[in-house]
């Protein structure tokens, strides 16, 4: 009996000491990265204090659809164009798991506009079909950021041109401030010619090197944004959009028709210019921006690029607002 006594208490000694640490600062608490697809975005961050958050990603080649009835041969992270969305706080520690399926063709690897390192981490990770590879970085500056692949096989302007890219946010120490929405909305530009495989598309380098892109879509395909899959929100609401632009070739004009932008984190920074009451705002290729801005009456706000004749391309896209009705606002009188 006291032998049991004796034990317990070292027992609970040596959970004593561990939490000891951990509230010190000694060792970081590990975690799982929640990872969403286009358009949803990965929950806020509740901790206060810096973790090892442990992000995996798998390179995967596939054949999906670019526009109703056109196939392409995509490239990717996870299966999906554009990659997953991660979230991160400033100071963690992320470590970064990059697998190449077994069934693909070429290497990947990943440069995260995160990193403050080589290659953004890129140099670290390329890897084979059926290969994986581990890097660690710490995040060091808030703020939204593009990951594309860079492999040089058989050169990085196809990689990232075949789909390989998506955002990943730190967040600052204390969080961002609470809306009813948001959302993650990439830009993208694909270069097409007929593949080896019937009714399959694939990239053409010759139309991407004269930048004569055949489409330019939200979220990886023409109408990822419109009729079922329009963004929902209500009058009243306050929406963020997470925007990128990968390019690779154009400079995005991002505008919502019929709103206002309250507030532009100004090249995804969130330490840095804050702009307010902005009608568009420009999106370099591999940029990003943050806007805020409340739904203040119901009906269809249309996202688009105003470079206007991408629309026709597939740069457009809905929000959908229910609610009701404020005259006050916005009526017709005849």
């Amino acid at each position: 009996m006291v032998l049991l006594k004796i034990s317990n208490r070292l027992r609970w000694l040596g959970y004593a000491l561990v939490l000891s640490f951990l509230s010190a600062g000694n060792v970081q608490a590990m975690e799982k990265a929640q990872l969403t697809t286009a358009p949803n975005v990965p929950a806020p961050i509740k901790r206060t204090s810096p973790a090892t958050v442990v992000i995996k990603f798998e390179a995967k080649e596939y054949v999906g659809e670019l526009a109703d009835g056109k196939k392409y041969k995509f490239w990717s992270f996870n299966g999906t164009v554009p990659g997953p969305m991660a979230r991160v706080r400033v100071g963690d520690t992320v470590e970064f798991h990059l697998s190449n399926h077994k069934d693909s063709v070429f290497p990947h690897n990943i440069d995260l506009h995160a990193v403050n390192g080589p290659g953004g981490g890129a140099e670290l990770n390329l890897v084979g079909p059926g290969d994986t590879a581990v890097f660690q970085f710490k995040a060091l500056n808030p703020g939204l950021y593009i990951y594309h692949c860079a492999s040089p096989i058989p050169n990085i302007p196809a990689h990232i041109a075949n789909g390989m890219y998506g955002l990943i946010l730190v967040e600052p120490e204390n969080g961002l401030t609470k809306v009813d929405h948001e959302f993650y909305v990439l830009q993208s530009e694909f270069f097409t010619k007929p593949s080896d495989i019937k009714g399959v598309l694939e990239l053409s380098m010759e139309k991407g090197l004269a930048d004569h892109p055949d489409y330019v879509v939200f979220n990886g395909r023409d109408g990822a944004l419109m009729g079922d899959n329009a963004l929902k929100a209500k009058a009243g609401d306050t929406v963020r959009i997470y925007f990128g632009n990968i390019g690779p070739n154009g400079t995005s004009s991002f505008h919502v028709i019929g709103e206002i932008f309250d507030n532009v984190n100004v090249e995804g920074s969130l330490d840095g210019l804050v702009n307010h009451n902005v009608q568009t705002t420009l999106v370099p290729s591999a940029g990003a921006v943050i806007v805020e801005f409340k739904i203040d009456v119901p009906g269809d706000y249309l996202l688009v690029d105003h470079s206007i004749f991408r629309v026709a391309k597939g740069a457009i896209g809905i929000i959908t607002a229910t609610g009701k009705e404020d005259p006050s606002v916005f009526k017709s009188i005849k």
